[in-house]
């Protein structure tokens, strides 16, 4: 089953490839049947559709979408309270989903903005998500500081060091960069950060305002250009090409 939305107002000059690369965003896409200024979007997910509700208004190659559908997705019920080692894009909180866009150099309007911070204010932050940062948290904290120790329970410049070199051991032990690695990579290196307490605030309560989620896209922005300028894979995944 696949969960589908309905794109038109698409420039001339838009592809198939820049449709992909723009609502890859939401979540993982099955197909996409494009024909001349619209498209249906297929997704694998109810909540990667939901994403891509919001966004109606967003622009892509200058030109401003229509976003509808005839279903109103939900997003999808997880159970069991076993730790969570990796996440997909559709797991995110909405406002985090658009800062990743406005880092990319896509435009949203603050109305779109405020659309985001309305879902995460309804639905609130998925158990998931936070199970899996909590496992991130722990996972470099135990790594870098020993047994039993988190990032934020100790958010110095002697954490930070220690994460970082965790993930240069990692990379010199050519471990794979995978969507999920990237994630992992971003939120390790964002917790143990000066920023430590602002970004876990961010990803973990629904209290925000539009400004914050440009002050996230700012950071989500430097840590690519910083990874570009040392030659490794920027981070979050997934990395849409530039409209």
């Amino acid at each position: 089953m696949t969960y589908s939305v309905h794109v038109s107002g698409i420039a001339p000059t838009t592809t198939e490839a820049h449709l992909n690369d723009f609502f890859t965003f939401c979540g993982k896409i099955d197909s996409i049947d494009y024909k001349q200024s619209t498209a249906t979007i297929h997704f694998e997910k109810s909540s990667a559709a939901k994403t891509a509700q919001m966004l109606n208004g967003g622009t892509l190659d200058g030109a401003q979408l229509v976003v509808t559908s005839e279903t109103e997705h939900e997003d999808e019920k997880h159970v069991g309270d076993e730790p969570v080692h990796s996440i997909d894009q559709s797991d995110k909180p909405r406002a985090g989903i658009a800062a990743e866009y406005l880092a990319r150099g896509y435009t949203l309007s603050d109305h779109v903005l405020n659309r985001a911070i309305e879902i995460d204010n309804k639905n609130g932050i998925s158990k998931r998500f936070l199970s899996y940062l909590t496992h991130v948290d722990k996972a470099v904290g135990e790594k870098a500081l020993g047994p039993e120790k988190t990032v934020s329970g100790k958010v110095t410049e002697t954490a930070t060091a220690a994460a970082q070199q965790v993930r240069a051991v990692d990379e010199q032990r050519g471990i794979s960069r995978t969507a999920t690695d990237y994630f992992h990579q971003y939120y390790s290196k964002a917790l143990s950060s000066q920023w430590g307490e602002k970004v876990r605030a961010f990803y973990t309560t629904t209290s925000k305002q539009v400004l914050d989620i440009h002050e996230e896209a700012k950071r989500i922005s430097a840590e690519q250009k910083a990874a570009a300028g040392t030659g490794t894979t920027p981070a979050p995944a997934p990395a849409p090409a530039a409209v």
